[in-house]
C-alpha cells in the first residue's frame, strides 16, 4: 500500500510532468526528421517543376564521372588527332559543359566551350593555361571537387603512369540539381526551430503555471481577514507537491479558525464567569464587614481586637482584588468606553497624593513630592486616571513598604515632560508579604494603551520608578 502511495504522488509530481514533456521531445525528434524528409518530398513533388530535359544527363555525377573515366581509359595510346575527334564527339553528346585536354607535355591541345552563352561565361570564368606546369596542374586536380563549375579529372589510360596527359570534363552550376538539397535543408532547419519553438513554450507556460498557483497561495498567507486568519485558496484538486501544500494550507485555515473559534468561546465564558463571581462576592464581604465594624465597638482582649484589625485588612484587600478583577474583565472585553478630554495632570496628582498622603505619613513614609510648574494638560479620561494612580499609590503601600519612600515628580527626558513615580522597595522580582495577582498593574497598562499614553518600568533591588509620558507625535 506504501509503495502504492507512493507511485501515486510520483505520478503526479512536478518533477514527473516535466520530465515527462522532455522525454516527449526527445522521442518526437527522430519523427519529426521523418515526417520532415516525407512532407517535403510530398510538397516538392506538388510544387516544384522538373529540370529541363536537356539537363538530364547531368543529373548524376556518379554516372559522369564513370563515363568520362572509361572515356580516358579508351584513349590510352591514341594521338592527339583521335583524342581531339572523340572529344569533340563528347562535346556534341554533352554540348551544355565545357572540356579540354592537356598532353604529355603540359600543352592545353583542345578546349570546348558548352554551346549555351550563359554556361560558356561560367566555364570561361576560369582561364586555362596554355603550358602547364606540374604545380599548376596538381593544384587544378586538388581543387577540382571544388571549382565552379564541377571538374571531373581523369588520366589519359585512367591512370598516372600511362604519361599521356589529363582530360577534364567541366559541368557548370546551373546543370547540377543541388535546389532540392537545400531547400530540404532549409525546411528541415524551419521545422527545428518551430519544435524547440514550441518546447520552449511548453515549458514556459508549464512554470507560469507553476508560479501563478505560488503567487496565488503567497498572496493567501499575507492577507488575513478581519480576525488574523489567511482565508483558504482553491487548490483544483491536483495532486502534485503544489497540491499538497494548497491542502495543508487550507487543513491548517480550518483548525486555526476552529482554534480562534474556541478561544473565543472559552474567552466569553471566563469573562461571564469573572463578572458573575465578582458581583456575586461583593455583597457577603459587605455583610461581613459591616458585622466586623460591628464588633469592633464590643469590648475585647488586646488579642481579639489584633484578629480582628488583621480580618478586616484581609478583607479590604480582598475587596480591593475584587474591584480590580471586575474592572479588568471589564477593560479588556471593551465594554467600558472612556470619556477623554483635555485635562491638567498636574493637578490631578496633587490632588490624589493629597488623598493619599495621611495614609503614607500614618505608615511612616517618606514622601517626596516636586510638581511645580506650568498645567501639563494630557488627553486623559479624569476618573480613569485617578484611577490609575490610585493603582500604583496603592502598589507601593502594599509591596514597597520596606522601602518607607514614595516619589512624584514632574522632569523633562528626551524634550518632554514625564511623571515619575517611585519607590525604594525591594523591587518587582522581590517577594512580598502582599503579593497579589498583579491585576493592579495589568489595568494600568490598559487604561495607559486606551489613553495612548506609555509607560516605562525600571526595577531594582534599590527601588522601582515608573515612568509615564504621552506616546511620541501625541505632543
Amino acid at each position: 500500500m506504501k509503495a502504492s502511495g507512493r507511485t501515486h504522488k510520483l505520478r503526479g509530481s512536478l518533477l514527473s510532468r516535466y520530465l515527462l514533456i522532455i522525454v516527449a521531445a526527445l522521442l518526437f525528434l527522430p519523427v519529426m526528421m521523418t515526417a520532415t524528409f516525407v512532407g517535403y518530398g510530398v510538397f516538392s513533388a506538388l510544387t516544384r517543376e522538373g529540370p529541363p530535359d536537356e539537363y538530364a544527363p547531368y543529373s548524376s555525377i556518379t554516372k559522369l564521372e564513370k563515363m568520362w573515366h572509361q572515356e580516358a581509359l579508351d584513349l590510352l595510346g591514341k594521338p592527339p588527332e583521335a583524342i581531339n575527334e572523340r572529344m569533340r564527339q563528347l562535346s556534341s553528346e554533352y554540348s551544355l559543359a565545357g572540356m579540354f585536354w592537356v598532353d604529355s607535355h603540359g600543352k592545353t591541345r583542345l578546349s570546348l566551350t558548352p554551346e549555351d552563352p550563359e554556361l560558356q561565361k561560367q566555364v570561361e570564368g576560369d582561364a586555362l593555361p596554355a603550358q602547364w606546369s606540374a604545380a599548376e596542374a596538381v593544384a587544378f586536380m586538388k581543387k577540382s571537387t571544388e571549382l565552379n563549375p564541377l571538374a571531373i579529372v581523369a588520366f589519359v589510360g585512367d591512370r598516372a603512369e600511362a604519361g599521356e596527359g589529363f582530360m577534364v570534363m567541366q559541368i557548370p552550376d546551373a546543370l547540377r540539381d543541388e535546389e532540392s538539397i537545400d531547400g530540404l535543408s532549409s525546411w528541415y532547419l524551419i521545422v527545428l526551430v518551430l519544435f524547440f519553438a514550441g518546447f520552449i513554450v511548453v515549458s514556459l507556460l508549464f512554470f507560469i503555471g507553476i508560479r501563478t498557483r505560488l503567487l496565488r497561495l503567497q498572496t493567501a498567507m499575507s492577507f488575513t481577514g478581519g480576525a488574523g486568519i489567511p482565508k483558504p485558496v482553491t487548490s483544483g484538486g491536483r495532486t502534485d507537491e503544489i497540491g499538497r501544500l494548497e491542502e495543508a494550507f487550507n487543513t491548517m485555515v480550518t483548525e486555526l479558525t476552529a482554534s480562534r473559534s474556541r478561544e473565543a468561546e472559552e474567552e466569553g465564558l471566563r469573562k461571564r464567569l469573572v463578572s458573575d463571581l465578582s458581583h456575586d462576592l461583593r455583597t457577603p464581604l459587605t455583610v461581613i464587614r459591616t458585622h466586623l465594624h460591628v464588633l469592633g465597638k464590643e469590648s475585647l482582649s488586646p488579642r481579639g481586637q489584633e484578629s480582628l484589625e488583621l480580618m478586616d485588612e484581609r478583607i479590604a484587600g480582598l475587596s480591593v482584588l475584587i474591584e480590580n478583577l471586575l474592572s479588568y474583565n471589564l477593560l479588556s472585553s471593551g465594554k467600558i468606553t472612556l470619556k477623554l478630554e483635555r485635562r491638567d495632570v498636574l493637578r490631578l496628582l496633587r490632588e490624589s497624593a493629597a488623598a493619599w498622603y495621611p495614609l503614607w505619613e500614618k505608615e511612616g513614609f517618606q514622601v517626596d513630592i516636586d510638581l511645580e510648574g506650568e498645567p501639563l494638560y494630557w488627553t486623559i479620561d479624569e476618573s480613569w486616571f485617578r484611577r490609575i494612580l490610585d493603582n500604583l499609590f496603592q502598589n507601593i503601600l502594599r509591596h514597597a513598604r520596606c522601602g518607607l519612600y514614595v516619589g512624584i515628580a514632574l522632569e523633562v527626558r528626551d524634550s518632554r515632560p514625564v511623571i515619575v513615580v517611585s519607590d525604594h522597595g525591594k523591587g518587582m522580582m522581590s517577594n512580598s508579604d502582599s503579593k497579589g495577582a498583579g491585576l493592579g498593574l495589568s489595568i494600568v497598562e490598559l487604561l495607559l494603551k486606551r489613553m495612548e499614553l506609555e509607560w516605562t518600568v525600571d526595577s531594582s533591588e534599590q527601588g522601582t520608578s515608573i515612568v509615564i509620558s504621552q506616546r511620541r507625535g501625541k505632543i
